[in-house]
């Protein structure tokens, strides 16, 4: 049986290698002689690798902050990737007061890429600051990175701001013999509208080797310069340059491939039995991106008005104002229901593509292998995985349907002993609720 699904597989696989090519076929566009490719050039981790790098550097403060006891294998911090992919992985259990619509819908959690706590969402900013401070000791170059993108809520100013940071650096290691790239005038104005405005800035800057120094004006003696206070503040690079460029080269391609620190929507996933109340939601108001009295009274507004002029209205001029109406919601609840009446449900921003559903449902199926289908609850498939969900109509909340893909099921089921009820893994149907 092993030997015919992985059968299956590579059916599937050829299906999508796309046409093929004769032996005696001429080869198209293969050059004379092999041109040798160039070495990528060493670039700094940025992203995952970034997040996961700085997780671990927490990691090693805590232990260092400890009693001195080496920690047990077992309580050794789990790096921040693998957090996010076991708890993707873990249902919440039943609970004893399971079975109530209200223990069906949950407020919106989110998770810290730092450390992997959990917090509601009023408490996550905060914490996603502490986290980036306790960084600071153990890593400041990524702490000040990380305070640039996450703290500046202005991204184009932080573009130039870091544009700017990275241009003085690869001045010094373009020229590393130069002084006058080795200092920065803190009254220049370009330094003060563009760098030191952002919050981290200055501790990039420290954190790179610069020191902050008054010096006499150029042209001016020392004595004149205490006798007319004629003097500057500069951050001046230390003589020991030349031993540190390709540090600065690091330095420099980790400030350009910085990303703002962001939680992690918790996607919350729950399992339910068969249920003729599938199709019934109760959103919390954390789901609109306004207030409730806001949308009450734009609905109250719009009522009166649809009253004068419904009949001028044009259906182009109704779809915009749906769509208006659409992005009003920040989240959205969407629920899976499979061929066996079971559902799996999960939490998302109305702003994702389908493919993060697809992949989130994939997680859970006894064949991730298998294409498989989902269609609106008007019976329109949705094909195309690049969409948002508020561009399909999935906010704030949804019930699809799971189907296998027809022609590849229909090939399965036609082996001896082979059937496809159960959908999901059996080890996360023992902990489905009921709707009621």
């Amino acid at each position: 049986m092993k030997k015919l699904f992985d059968g299956f597989k590579a059916d599937i696989k050829f299906r999508g290698a796309g046409p093929g090519r004769r032996l005696n076929d001429e080869a198209r566009g293969v050059p004379d002689s092999p041109v040798k490719e160039r070495p990528a050039p060493r670039k700094a981790p940025a992203g995952e690798a970034q997040i996961a790098a700085a997780s671990a550097a927490i990691a090693r403060l805590d232990s260092k902050h400890g009693k001195g006891k080496t920690p047990h294998k077992d309580t050794v911090p789990t790096p921040v990737k693998d957090i996010a992919h076991k708890q993707e992985l873990k249902v919440k259990p039943t609970s004893k007061e399971a079975g109530t619509e209200k223990d069906s819908m949950y407020d919106i959690i989110f998770r810290c890429p730092l450390t992997g706590e959990i917090l509601q969402m009023e408490k996550i900013e905060s914490h996603l600051k502490k986290s980036i401070e306790m960084l600071t000791e153990a890593d400041p170059i990524s702490a000040s990175i990380m305070k640039i993108y996450t703290f500046n809520k202005h991204q184009d100013k932080v573009k130039l701001g870091v544009e700017t940071m990275a241009r003085y650096l690869k001045n010094i290691i373009e020229n590393p013999n130069e002084e006058k790239y080795k200092k920065i005038k803190l009254s220049n104005k370009v330094f003060q509208e563009k760098v030191i405005c952002l919050e981290g800035a200055h501790e990039f800057l420290e954190a790179v080797g610069f020191e902050k120094k008054t010096l006499a004006l150029q042209g001016q003696g020392i004595i004149t310069m205490l006798q007319n206070n004629l003097q500057e503040e500069f951050y001046i690079l230390g003589s020991d340059t030349l031993y540190r460029l390709n540090d600065l080269q690091n330095y420099h391609d980790s400030l350009l491939n910085g990303e703002p620190l962001i939680a992690i929507l918790d996607r919350q996933p729950q399992i339910f039995v068969p249920s003729h109340q599938a199709a019934k939601f109760n959103l919390t108001d954390d789901f609109y991106n306004l207030t409730v009295d806001e949308i009450r009274l734009e609905q109250k507004l719009r009522t009166e008005k649809l009253k004068q002029d419904s009949m001028l209205r044009t259906k182009a001029m109704r779809d915009r104002e749906e769509k208006q109406q659409i992005k009003k919601y920040k989240y959205t609840v969407l629920r899976i229901r499979f061929p066996d009446g079971y559902m799996l449900q999960g939490l998302f921003y109305a702003e994702e593509q389908l493919s993060v559903l697809v992949d989130f449902i994939r997680q859970y199926l006894q064949n991730d292998w298998l294409p498989f289908e989902l269609i609106c609850s008007c019976g329109q498939k949705l094909k195309d995985e690049q969409v948002t969900f508020n561009e399909c109509g999935l906010v704030p909340s949804a019930l699809l349907t799971f189907h296998w893909d027809e022609a590849i099921l229909a090939d399965i089921e036609a082996t001896n002993g082979y059937k496809t009820e159960s959908v999901l893994k059996q080890d996360l149907l023992s902990s489905a609720k009921t709707l009621t």
